[in-house]
């Protein structure tokens, strides 16, 4: 299946590093204009030159805090005026908080809900009136398979991407009648910075390979997954080959989670 961008404007956020850079870089190279966002100068410049020598196109970088009201108004200011529309906003900036419950104070729970919960609902406003108006957009909302399963000492992530699952339902019906789709990708164990981040902070003596190697053993396909994997179908959802589907909550996990 060929799955074609072309000339559509798309938005990224955390897209300098992990599953965001990754669907930058397939979204270029389907053709796609495409935007990046994150809160590291460096890390976007990075990524941008990264980007523009795997596909030969050009990407838009920009810096800004989107757990801020100000952030996400900037960011899609900038976009517009460098894509001239949004058609594919893809929420996935994000951390891994995580917690015993009675240890989360309220500092945590906010600065949690605002990057992970407040940000999708502020892009979302700014970008679904537009696209419902020209009969066509795609938003994913990447979230994790805590959103459907929450665990002990999950808080507040689980609580949070739980939150982002229902705001993906609830404007999947509000805005189908507009050809306006709207779903999620679960994150389950799939290599990235944040598992490369804690795999240097635990000093484990371990090469990152043998790390995700041993890791990996208690995931039913017997690996972590690759970001490439995650950003195609990301890519899938963005196109017009997946016309007929929103609402729609998918785990990305290797079967690992135990709802569906």
């Amino acid at each position: 299946m060929d799955i074609r961008l072309d000339g559509r404007g798309a938005v990224i956020t955390g897209g300098s590093l992990g599953l965001g850079r990754s669907i930058a870089t397939r979204y270029a190279e389907s053709g796609a204009k495409v935007v990046i966002a994150g809160r590291g100068a460096d890390s976007l410049e990075a990524a941008k030159l990264a980007i523009k020598e795997a596909t030969g196109q050009d990407v838009t970088a920009v810096q800004a805090d989107v757990s801020t009201a100000e952030g996400c108004a900037h960011l899609i200011d900038a976009a517009e005026a460098a894509l001239g529309q949004v058609d594919i906003l893809v929420n996935n900036a994000g951390t891994s908080a995580r917690g015993p419950f009675l240890e989360v104070d309220d500092a945590a729970w906010q600065t949690d809900l605002d990057l992970k919960l407040f940000a999708h609902v502020r892009l979302c406003r700014r970008v679904l009136p537009g696209m419902a108006e020209r009969k066509w957009g795609r938003i994913i909302n990447v979230l994790n398979i805590g959103a459907k399963a929450p665990q002990a000492d999950g808080a507040p992530t689980a609580v949070s991407r739980a939150a982002g699952l229902a705001l993906t339902k609830l404007l999947a019906s509000e805005f189908a009648p507009h050809n306006v789709l709207v779903n999620a990708m679960l994150v389950g164990k799939i290599r990235s910075n944040q598992w490369e981040k804690r795999h240097e902070k635990a000093g484990d003596n371990r090469s990152l390979d043998e790390y995700y190697a041993e890791i990996g053993k208690a995931i039913p396909l017997g690996r972590y997954g690759l970001s490439e994997e995650f950003a195609d179908l990301a890519c899938f959802l963005a196109s017009e080959n997946a016309g007929y589907v929103t609402g729609t909550g998918i785990n990305v996990d290797g079967g690992l989670s135990p709802v569906v």
